[in-house]
Formats: C-alpha cells, structure tokens, sequence
C-alpha cells in the first residue's frame, strides 16, 4: 500500500481539507492490475482504513479530508467504517460512479446520514449527463488545465448554486493569484506550491537570523555545547521549548541553566531538536502547511534511509528534509536560502541541482507526496525497495508528527 494526503488551500493560503491519494501495489509490476484496479476495494474504502491508523487529529485542525471511493467501494459498509470521522469526511467519487437509480440511490442513502459528496474527474460534456449526481454533491473538484474553470463557475452558479468549486491542478502561481480571489472558488490544490520561488527580501528579519545562526552553529561537525546554549538563551520560546525537551528525556534530572540543559541532551540531540524546533518557528508567518511538509519530509526520508542503503546518514536526510522547503521559509531562491544556513555538499547538491548522492531519495520522496504512483513505482524496481518498507516509513513519520504536535 501506497498513500499521501495533499492538501486543499483557501484564498489566504490556509489549509482547509486533505486529499488522500493511494494505490495498493506497484502496477509496473503488476500491469494486468491497472485493467482489474476498478474491484478494488469492494469490500472497503482504503483510505478510511489508513486514516484510522494515523488518526484523523493528525491533521491540521478543523481540516476536511477527500477520501476516494470506488464504483463497487460505494456500496460497501462505509457507515461501520468512519463513524468517528464523519464531519470531517467527504466522500470523493469520479465518473466511474454512473447517474443511474442505484448509485443515485446510494449516495441519497449516504448525504441522509451526515457524509459529504464529492466528485472529479467530471468533463464538461458529461455535466449535463450527471444531473440527478450534481444536485447531490457539495464540492466538485474542476482540473484546471482541462476545465475552462471562468467559464465552469457561470455554470454551476446557475445550476448548483449551493455546490462549492474546488480548483485543481494549479501549475503556476500566477494562476493561483488570478482566481484566488473570486468568491465562485471554495479551495485550490496544485504544483504551484511547491515551485521554488525566484525572488525575495534582501535582508533576513532579526529573530530568523538568529535562529539561522543557531542552526550554522549545530550543523558544524564538532559544535560547541555551550555556544549553541548562548545563542537559545536569546529567545524565551526556545528556552522553554528546551527545558520541556529535556524533561521529557531527562528522567529527574533539575536543570541549573541553559548550558546544562544542553549538556542533558547531548550533541546528537541537541542537533536534532534545535534543526527541527527552528524550522518550525522560522515557518511561523508562513501557511502551516510549510511546517507540515517541512516535518513531514525529515521524518520520512529518515525512515526512508535504509531502503535506499543510506541508513548511515538518516539524520543528514532529516536534516534536506527541513530545508527542502527554505527557500519559501525564506522567501529567496533556494541557492541563496542555503547559503544562510551550513548543510552538507551532499544537500546542497540533491536540493539544488538533483544530483549526487542524495538526489535518488529526494525525488523518490517529492514523486511520492505528489501521488506520482507510476514514478514511485520505476523507482522501486531500480532500488528493490518493497511497498511496505515505504508505507511503513510514510506512517511512521506521519505518527511522529501527531505525537509532537497533538
């Protein structure tokens, strides 16, 4: 089993739902499986299944999630599933759900006892086709490169006026900014987030050159304890942040400054908890879900690091995890955000150029929390890699998350 949860945006940039995106085996190997794929699921929905297990709470608070449902899954037992997520669940179909009196019936069934509907995946000629379904549904998902979404929204205002439009598949930031503001658009999803930007401020605000220059300090090969403990006791929320780190870890053990709390956890510590710790602060007046990919993306590819023989650098990983995503921290070009910061040439290598070292399990990470299935898949096969060492690590950083954060 495959899976990621990408994430829907409102016009400012807030997380406001999830889609879950999985697959249950590498089809490459399996080609004969693309053809049979519709039976999947028949006796149950996948994705309730993986939300059960890393917690709905997981998610950014108040979030949606859009879990796909098939043809045959529909007439499942979906109730006896995701009882204790219904609210917070829309059940998202596509055209292989056909405007018939038993689907109709179903979905009927389903939006009479709380769930909400959604379909993609929908074409413009088959709007007129899917009438009786349309008037079910509270979001229709529209792809924008194939759906003319200006003139869609004329559309559906007189038709459904109470369904909400979500726009997918944004490439391009400019085209984000273009539509984000027209009320006939209720969320946004696609690349354009994670398009690295090309221009930003000159100068880097004084509490972030701090904690760059804390991070310069624990990223030398042999820090100093105590240089790095001068520079946390500067702000108050680190200081906290540290003392309850290290009475989590610390069993009985009083604290008699800064300095000694360091001491208490060590170097390796210390590194781990300062590069993660200030990542999260330095993406404070950004949209949370920098600091979620941020996390997300160090965690995994950590997990990651003995599928791709890299067990040995887990925690250089988990550091090009974090700073995968500095240069929006940052608001600068990617070349210029490490430059403020002391990562390895194996880093600066993989998230510059794709090259070296690093470069496999970076994009071999980017093609997966993208639901790229058929990329993750080649990559499998060249590595050798099982599905279930990389859902296990996916899983595995998602339930690190939780428990940092919830």
């Amino acid at each position: 089993m495959l899976a990621t949860l990408i994430p829907f945006f409102d016009k400012d940039m807030k997380v406001c739902a999830y889609s879950l995106f999985s697959q249950k085996e590498n089809l490459l190997l399996n080609p004969a499986r693309q053809a049979s794929g519709v039976n999947d699921g028949a006796s149950r929905v996948d994705g309730l299944d993986i939300l059960q297990r890393i917690g709905i709470d997981t998610l950014s608070p108040g979030t949606d999630v859009f879990v796909p449902v098939g043809s045959i899954a529909v007439f499942s037992d979906i109730e006896a599933q995701s009882s204790m997520m219904l609210g917070r669940l829309v059940l998202l179909f596509d055209n292989s759900i056909t405007n018939t009196p038993d689907y109709q019936s179903r979905l009927r069934e389903l939006k009479a006892k709380g769930y909400k509907l959604a379909i993609r995946k929908l074409p413009v000629v088959e709007f007129e086709n899917y009438k009786e379904i349309l008037s079910l549904m509270d979001y229709i998902i529209l792809d924008n490169k194939k759906v003319n979404v200006s003139k869609a929204k004329i559309y559906f205002a007189h038709q459904y006026p109470n369904i909400k439009i979500c726009v997918g598949n944004i490439q391009k930031q400019e085209i984000f900014d273009d539509i984000r503001m027209d009320r006939a658009f209720y969320l946004f999803e696609g690349a354009f987030y994670r398009i690295p930007v090309t221009k930003g401020q000159t100068e880097v605000e004084p509490l972030k050159v701090n904690y760059l220059e804390l991070m310069n300090i624990v990223n030398d090969v042999d820090f100093e304890l105590t240089k790095a403990a001068d520079v946390i006791g500067r702000d108050t929320a680190l200081v906290v942040s540290l003392l309850e780190m290290v009475n989590r870890t610390a069993v009985k053990s009083e604290v008699t400054s800064i300095r000694h709390a360091a001491a208490l956890l060590g170097q390796r510590e210390l590194k781990k908890w300062i590069n993660t710790v200030i990542t999260k602060e330095l993406c404070a007046d950004r949209p949370n879900e920098i600091t979620r990919v941020s996390l997300l993306r160090a965690k995994f590819m950590e997990c990651l690091a003995p599928s791709f023989g890299l067990g040995m650098k887990a925690s250089e990983l988990f550091l090009m995890g974090l700073f995968s995503v500095l240069d929006i921290i940052l608001s600068r070009p990617m070349e210029e955000a490490l430059d403020k910061v002391n990562v390895s040439k194996d880093i600066r290598e993989a998230l510059l150029n794709h090259q070296g070292e690093f470069a496999d399990i970076y994009e071999f990470m980017t093609a997966y929390e993208n639901a790229d299935w058929q990329e993750v898949s080649r990559r499998q096969i060249l590595k050798n890699i099982d599905n279930n060492a990389v859902f296990k690590a996916y899983i595995e950083a998602v339930c690190w998350y939780k428990e940092m954060f919830f």
